[in-house]
């Protein structure tokens, strides 16, 4: 009889612990201390990841799971942004030259490629990406649209199928090939079949060409196509990742409409199709990026999205980054103030406004993780004043209170009761804070003449200290005194971090220009949230990732709001109160991606 390592190369082996690493696959063992046998055993499924920043579909795609860019496109209107992913999330790129919805991408996210689309009217037009700028190229052979028939690099592209609608004949669907070199396009072998809202991957001298009608697979060798076997799932303006012997096709739409939006996923290993999970959302014409075993999701219509989800063929169970319910306040309230250094588990805030009226509250309440309890109130009714701090040791300074007065009072929290402390050298409302009861740092607000400076405080006198580059009201904060953050603020996107001494204006917040938003972390790993987009206009539950340097986004918060109160850190959040409208008692709790090993107990059932 053969034995288990005759057959898989491996030893049952005897463990006290379960392996921590994926070498672990296609291993069995005996975990003595549960008694049990035990296999790790690969998983595929998709999980949903940062959210784009602008709802779209029908755009330019490319790059890698890791990676990768999304170009111009439709909402309710053709837009020309760029957004660059990084696997968690979104960040703002630059713009293409020409805006256009109906294009089809291929390359990376530092050397792109979009061609052909629909501005209107059809066009062959060229751009290329760097990762900083677009530079248009010379155009297709014949212009088209409505196709992600795209595989390849910037330098070595094949583009393929589309619709043509422009004058001369012939027009409708399309057969033609088309390659790139980096300079120009060459027509190449056409297509057996002629087809629009195709899709594919592969490489320029070996892609694949699946969907748009009719149903068939089309191989590309470099010099022809071969038609092979048809996708279980006829389906239009879906998406593609992968190579002539693994891809992956996704989404799409089954009569070319929102009536028949699908998240049904096929895998394909060069002689047959197999249907594998689905995603959480269907869509049709979503952009594409990856390989088959990490594809990428992103955006789509039916209408826009924003929704992103990755697919994993891997030993490892990955949980999306997201936002969870937890305990309401005792009472609801906007302009609320927190002790933004606690942790998620002992919160506190303090103040705010009435959920009627314009009543300044002196409530102030902690969370312990599930709930929230009504300590002792503050000395001073507020609404808008900075919070700093933790649960037992938080720091509340300036605010307004209603009256019509701004404040400079600071009051001190020991865990049972606020004290008066030393006032601040200006009255300041609706500005940030962060730190620590004893190393404190306030700034921005509605202040005079302090709206643009740091005022700091070592747990028994404020002092100024730097001046702010663009001085604002209704910003966010997050960090240490001697390393802030401030963002955001007054119809603005601006970021700028603080050293204790001066104030370096960095990369812009890319949801665009939000005030009212909350904060919790670190300069080098922050989370910021919620908010009103004053460009749009409209409060949002935007969510985003701050890592020292760039924004990206994140799981979307469950209810949009303003002027709420933020806690904790940027793997374990806080959001509570706020204005919706109306007027939110609502705490959410946020907790970042993990990633565990499937492993499963064997048994004989």
């Amino acid at each position: 009889m053969s034995t288990y390592k005759n057959l898989i190369g491996k030893d049952v082996n005897f463990l006290t612990t379960d392996p921590d690493n994926a070498q672990a696959e296609g291993q069995i063992w005996y975990n003595s201390t549960s008694d049990v046998f035990k296999d790790l055993i690969a998983n595929r499924a998709w999980v949903s990841s940062g959210s784009m920043i602008t709802a779209r579909g029908l755009a330019g795609s490319g790059g890698t799971s890791t990676s990768a860019f999304v170009a111009a496109g439709y909402t309710t209107t053709i837009v020309a942004n760029t957004e660059e992913y990084n696997g968690t999330g979104f960040s703002t790129g630059a713009n293409v030259g020409t805006a256009r919805s109906q294009t089809a991408g291929a390359g990376t996210e530092t050397a792109g490629l979009i061609a052909g689309g629909f501005e209107p009217p059809s066009t062959g037009k060229t751009e290329e990406y760097n990762g900083t700028s677009w530079s248009e190229q010379n155009d297709m052979n014949i212009a088209r649209r409505t196709m992600s028939g795209s595989a390849g690099t910037q330098t070595a592209a094949l583009f393929f199928g589309g619709y043509r609608d422009i004058t001369p004949a012939p027009n409708g669907t399309m057969n033609s090939t088309e390659s790139y070199n980096g300079t120009s396009w060459t027509s190449e072998s056409a297509l057996n079949t002629a087809v629009w809202q195709n899709t594919g991957d592969g490489t320029q001298t070996a892609a694949v060409s699946v969907g748009g009608p009719p149903t068939q697979t089309e191989h590309y060798d470099g010099s022809s196509w071969t038609t092979n076997v048809a996708i279980n799932t006829a389906r239009l303006a879906a998406g593609a990742a992968g190579t002539t012997s693994n891809i992956l096709f996704y989404g799409g739409t089954t009569d070319g409409a929102d009536t028949g939006l699908s998240a049904k996923t096929e895998e394909y290993d060069g002689t047959s199709w197999t249907e594998v999970a689905d995603m959480a959302v269907a869509r049709r014409g979503l952009g594409k990026a990856g390989e088959y075993n990490n594809a990428i999701a992103m955006g789509g219509l039916g209408p826009a999205k924003s929704n992103t989800e990755e697919f994993n063929n891997s030993v490892n169970v990955i949980t999306a980054a997201a936002w969870a319910s937890g305990g309401n306040l005792g009472t609801a309230r906007y302009k609320i103030s927190s002790a933004n250094a606690a942790p998620q588990d002992a919160a506190l805030g303090f103040g705010g406004r009435a959920a009627s009226g314009d009543t300044a509250r002196d409530l102030s309440e902690e969370y312990n993780g599930s709930s929230w309890s009504e300590g002792n109130n503050l000395n001073n009714a507020t609404r808008g004043a900075v919070g700093a701090g933790t649960q037992t040791a938080g720091l509340r300074a300036g605010g307004f209170d209603g009256g019509p007065a701004e404040q400079d009072n600071t009051e001190e929290y020991n865990g049972t009761s606020w004290s008066n402390a030393n006032d601040m050298p200006a009255n300041m409302r609706l500005g940030a804070g962060c730190g620590t009861q004893t190393a404190a740092v306030a700034f921005g607000g509605l202040s005079s003449p302090l709206s643009n400076k740091a005022v700091e405080y070592d747990g028994t006198n404020w002092t100024v200290g730097g001046t702010m580059n663009t001085g604002r009201y209704y910003l966010a904060g997050f960090g240490i005194q001697t390393a802030a953050v401030a963002a955001g603020g007054d119809s603005k996107d601006d970021t700028e971090e603080y050293d204790g001494t001066s104030w370096t204006s960095v990369n812009d917040v890319t949801s665009g220009n939000t005030q009212g938003a909350a904060a919790s972390g670190i300069l080098t790993a922050g989370l910021f949230f919620g908010g009103a987009r004053t460009s749009v206009p409209a409060n949002t539950n935007i969510t985003l990732n701050y890592d020292g340097t760039n924004w990206s986004t994140t799981a979307a918060m469950s209810t949009a709001r303003v002027a709420l109160g933020g806690a904790g850190t940027n793997t374990a959040g806080l959001a509570f109160g706020g204005d919706g409208p109306p007027k939110l008692a609502a705490t959410e709790e946020f907790t970042g991606a993990t990633s565990a090993l499937n492993i499963k107990t064997i048994t004989t059932s």
